[in-house]
């Protein structure tokens, strides 16, 4: 299944919309404005499926998931000098390939998940998300979003 997102420009909070290969929108992912970074995830009736809760006091960037109300993961930067790398608590999954380029692939153990590609040169971020048959949409979706989060949380730390 393709999904892409659209991030919106001059929005005072962070705001997505993600559509299928049609145009449809399916899901809105909109940030809430306080201390501790959290993103909504709706469907397209406008309810909430999902959202991603950053941890504060923390040394590296870590974020939580859940879906529908319960807790299902934290996605923690680990330490490295050379290249990030991100690992989902919990669920096994992890990220492989260039993160901040936005060109990359999550996997649980060997089995492919989701990829997603960032398209270049339009008006606001634009990501196409390819996911596997069998997985979870709306899990996948808020692993993406909390990838996106912990990279936000780790350029503003350096800046």
């Amino acid at each position: 299944m393709k999904l892409y997102f659209k991030q919106k420009m001059f929005s005072l909070r962070q705001r997505s919309e993600i559509y299928d290969e049609f145009g449809n929108v399916l899901f809105s992912a909109i940030g809430e404005i306080s201390l501790a970074r959290k993103m909504h995830i709706y469907d397209r009736t406008g309810n909430e499926v999902a959202y991603v809760e950053r941890k504060l006091l923390r040394l590296l960037p870590r974020f939580s998931i859940y879906v529908m109300g319960q807790y299902v993961t934290d996605i923690v930067k680990e330490f490295t000098f050379f290249k990030p790398s991100y690992v989902f608590e919990r669920i096994g999954w992890r990220v492989d390939g260039e993160v901040f380029s936005h060109d990359y692939r999550v996997f649980s153990g060997n089995m492919y998940v989701a990829s997603v590609h960032k398209h270049w040169m339009t008006w606001g971020d634009s990501y196409e998300l390819d996911i596997a048959d069998g997985q979870d949409v709306v899990m996948v979706l808020a692993a993406v979003i909390a990838i996106d989060c912990v990279m936000d949380a780790n350029s503003s730390n350096n800046s």
